[in-house]
């Protein structure tokens, strides 16, 4: 039996200034998302992770315009404004970047469902990592049950997220 072997199509040179823009724009706009204060009790806890949603994305599609640095700067964002520790949100995306990049090219080119798949599977390995490491940084047992709704929200809106970033992707950029 073959192994099949898939190849990843060039990325196109991207010369549209806002083009170039719209992965951090995008990405930095879900940070800002994730920290909106709601006026829905116990909403803060259970905060679908939009920047790992934008960042699973542009990682498969157009990881040349969403780099490390960006990355690390936009998490580095989320957690101040959101009283996070420093550093968690930052290490969340540069792991999300890193994970997606050695699997990118069985995403690129592929339907939606295989694509939610690799998300669903990223988002519930993101949330269990995270449960643990703030278990471990206030030194108790957190509730798994947040962790389980965060996840599952999560899994539920990246449809829409993905949609919305396509749709932009092929406004500006003229390809998706």
């Amino acid at each position: 039996m073959a192994l099949k072997v898939f190849s990843i199509p060039a990325l196109p040179r991207v010369n549209n200034g806002a083009a170039r823009l719209l992965p951090v724009a995008t990405t930095l706009l879900a940070a800002v998302i994730s920290v909106l204060p709601l006026q829905i009790p116990g909403y803060a806890a259970l905060t679908p992770v939009f920047t790992l949603m934008a960042a699973y994305h542009w990682t498969i599609y157009r990881p040349d315009l969403l780099p490390p640095l960006a990355l690390f700067i936009i998490g580095l964002t989320e957690d101040l404004l959101a009283g996070s520790p420093i550093g968690v949100n930052a290490m969340l995306l540069l792991l999300t970047r890193i994970a997606v990049l050695g699997h990118r090219r069985y995403f690129v080119n592929r339907n939606f469902p295989f694509v939610w798949t690799g998300f669903t599977l990223l988002a519930a390995a993101a949330m269990f990592g995270l449960w643990g490491l703030h278990c471990v940084i206030d030194l108790s047992l957190l509730d798994f049950r947040n962790a389980i709704i965060r996840a599952a929200l999560t899994i539920a809106i990246f449809p829409l997220a993905s949609f919305m970033l396509g749709r932009a992707q092929r406004a500006v950029m003229g390809a998706g």
